[in-house]
């Protein structure tokens, strides 16, 4: 059995570092996302500050009345502006939903670009205005540090290095506060309901900031799940099916779930927030030519981003 590899890397040392310090990176950031599909990140100039600010905020958004956060749900935005109740969200392939509520804020073009027109608008919490401040703080972080990522990525595949930064200028990334609420009655549960069922991310990379305690598991090659222990002020990062599908399977989706924790602790929550690095949807997902040959024949339809979002966000139950 070989032990799956989860390195630690600095993303300082890409953005800032010399030729030889960026050909490192990359190459352990493709070798790992080739192998176990993710990493950790540090160094990535989000402060610890504003990282207590944003778990700070998103416990209080949970923290409202049911009739408050229900202003913010609406069906029509499929889940992805706003507030999700739970209940809402199915793992695909799975009977029971998530024990969950999130809330989800998207892009906001401000350049005059006519993909404005995509996008609905974020809803903007009237009752903690420092959320709106801070999530978005978050968002524009996350996204710069995805973009990096990207580049080196790019690196490893030997394409341009530029070749995603026009997919994803203002590309349909999404910020995720999600609360795993306390399991008040553990005997009521079917028996297959979890926080979080075993699933594959849609978008290219997801870059998971804190979590405010364990449960995130991924699952290795070898089919064993691998308890995930990031420090409080890593960015844990892994690939999604959209860069699967653009690699031909080469770098590798990450299957993932979020456990239930031991039954003394199920009355407690849990809080995390991922970034889900989307791109423009008219981006053409066809598996590059250089990732397929006898050995790896082509295992994909070709699909653009916006169809594949729209075929999944059916399959999970957030879109009819």
């Amino acid at each position: 059995m070989s032990t799956p590899y989860i390195p630690s890397l600095d993303l300082g040392s890409y953005i800032d570092g010399d030729e030889a310090q960026r050909k490192k990176f990359s190459d352990e950031l493709g070798r790992a996302f080739n192998d176990s599909g993710f990493v950790t990140i540090t160094n990535h100039g989000v402060s610890q500050e504003l990282i207590d600010k944003l778990y700070k905020n998103i416990q209080a958004v949970f923290g409202l009345n049911p009739e408050q956060k229900k202003k913010y749900e609406k069906a029509e935005l499929a889940g992805q502006r706003g507030y999700t109740s739970p209940g809402k969200e199915t793992a695909k392939g799975a009977k029971t939903a998530d024990l969950k509520e999130f809330w989800q804020i998207g892009q906001e073009v401000t350049d005059g670009d006519p993909i404005k027109a995509e996008y609905p608008d974020n809803e903007v919490l009237e009752e903690l205005p420092e959320f709106n401040e801070v999530t978005r703080e978050i968002y524009q972080a996350l996204e710069n540090n995805g973009k990096h990522l990207l580049r080196a990525i790019a690196t490893y595949l030997s394409l341009p290095i530029d070749y995603f930064d026009k997919h994803v200028h203002n590309g349909n990334s999404i910020l995720r506060g999600i609360h795993y609420f306390p399991i008040e009655n553990p005997d009521a549960l079917p028996d297959d309901a979890v926080r979080a069922g075993a699933h594959e991310d849609i978008n290219l990379i997801t870059l998971l900031i804190g979590a405010s305690a364990d449960g995130l598991e991924v699952l290795t090659r070898s089919n064993e799940w691998l308890p995930i222990k990031a420090g409080h002020t890593d960015i844990v990062v892994n690939v999604g099916d959209m860069l699967q599908r653009l690699t031909n399977n080469k770098l590798r989706s990450t299957t993932h779930r979020v456990v239930n924790p031991p039954r003394e602790l199920m009355k407690t929550s849990r809080f995390s927030v991922p970034f889900f690095l989307h791109p423009r949807s008219d981006m053409d997902l066809t598996s590059l030519e250089s990732t397929i040959d006898e050995a790896h024949p082509k295992a994909y339809e070709d699909m653009t981003a916006g169809e594949y979002l729209d075929e999944r966000l059916r399959e999970i139950g957030l879109k009819k």
